[in-house]
């Protein structure tokens, strides 16, 4: 009778503005606060009853959730050595960077391409991998081949869109996930070195992107093809195949649109819970917010070429989502991941502990890294044909 009684009193008190405050919550469990200890629950002593009093009676109504001032530690349950070293890394420099005229938004790519450049050549001799640059349909690519290629790939192609805010990135320094998908997955890459800001906004990048697979689909089979790319790169990879279908063109047999900035707007929940958070991109206020807009060229940001989640994603080959949990665009990751379930397409998640944006393609990768192009390599391994 106990147990009942206590259950009637829970919703009684619970009733109408469902929090409870800290009599409320005494008198139910006529204990204090401080030594609760019901299996799944456990209140330790950081949280002091003032504290909690405090956040009860700042949520006390309906509406935006206000949470106290914390520190996050770094995890190390389930995370490398070398992960957890990512996550304890200070904020990018370029946080405070706030390029205005198109010299300072050169310099600024200039800025974030250097230590790409400089760490590249260890990464491609310890993956055994070569790049060359070509042109396909006048657009300028890298051809990326690992030295061995597998039986089961020997027929198939990828095409990579690179991430990095549509900066400009000179040179072979947007070709890293190019290299680490080609040496953990043992598959022939065509990065696509798409024309960039500050000189070329949209709908510059798509249309490059767009001509090199017009032209791959007439000299290979697209259902031995597949696209995928990070950040920009994921948005690029969603924003081809949304084109793709509206062109009556072949669709590639599957994609990795990899932590894709799927909205390019400030929505979605993660914008405001990982702010501040994430290492890699802070916040959406910094300078990703103005080359957003930038990009957009006066387009609305709603537009489905320039934010994929506005588009109808009916259709769409299987595809392989890829985040972490402090990515500031996870919510991107989700949306698309439930738009794509909800529209009967195969897709498969998969989001890292304590990983902010893109880490798994850092050039000083991680073990979790490896399993990340292991992973899609399985998931595109199943889809496409040889």
């Amino acid at each position: 009778m106990a147990n009942e009684h206590e259950s009637g009193t829970y919703g009684a008190d619970c009733a109408g503005s469902g929090v409870l405050d800290l009599a409320q919550t005494r008198r139910i469990f006529g204990t204090s606060l401080l030594s609760i200890s019901l299996g799944w629950l456990s209140v330790t002593p950081a949280w002091s009853e003032q504290k909690l009093s405090s956040q009860v009676a700042a949520n006390a109504k309906v509406g935006d959730r206000v949470t106290p001032a914390k520190v996050i530690p770094v995890p190390t349950e389930d995370v490398s050595p070398e992960l957890q070293a990512l996550i304890k890394g200070p904020y990018s420099p370029s946080l405070i960077v706030n390029p205005k005229t198109p010299e300072e938004w050169r310099e600024f790519g200039m800025q974030r391409a250097q230590p790409l450049i400089a760490a590249l050549p260890a990464l491609k001799e310890k993956l055994g991998i070569t790049v060359e640059p070509s042109t396909i349909a006048g657009v300028k690519v890298f051809v990326t081949t690992p030295k061995v290629i597998p039986p089961a790939n020997q027929s198939r192609l990828l095409v990579h869109l690179h991430a990095y805010g549509w900066l400009s990135m000179p040179g072979e320094s947007a070709v890293t996930e190019a290299v680490l998908m080609a040496g953990f997955g043992g598959f022939k890459v065509i990065s696509v070195d798409y024309r960039t800001l500050p000189d070329d906004p949209y709908p510059a990048a798509l249309d490059d992107s767009m001509a090199v697979w017009k032209n791959l689909v007439k000299t290979a089979k697209p259902q031995n093809m597949a696209i995928f790319g990070t950040s920009t790169g994921g948005n690029l990879t969603l924003a081809m195949v949304l084109r793709a279908k509206d062109e009556k063109l072949p669709l590639p047999a599957a994609i990795a649109p990899n932590a894709p900035w799927a909205d390019q707007d400030r929505i979605g929940d993660s914008y405001n819970t990982n702010e501040w958070v994430d290492n890699v991109l802070v916040s959406w206020d910094s300078w990703l917010g103005r080359a957003a807009k930038l990009y957009a060229n006066g387009h609305s940001l709603k537009e489905p070429y320039i934010s994929p989640i506005y588009g109808d994603f009916t259709n769409f080959p299987p595809t392989i989502l890829t985040s972490g949990t402090r990515d500031l665009f996870l919510s991107n990751v989700v949306r698309a991941h439930r738009k794509l379930k909800r529209t009967g397409v195969v897709a498969e998640l998969n989001v890292y502990e304590g990983m902010s944006h893109a880490q798994f393609q850092d050039v000083r990768f991680t073990p979790e890294s490896q399993e990340v192009y292991t992973d899609i390599a399985r998931f595109f391994d199943q889809y496409l044909g040889t």
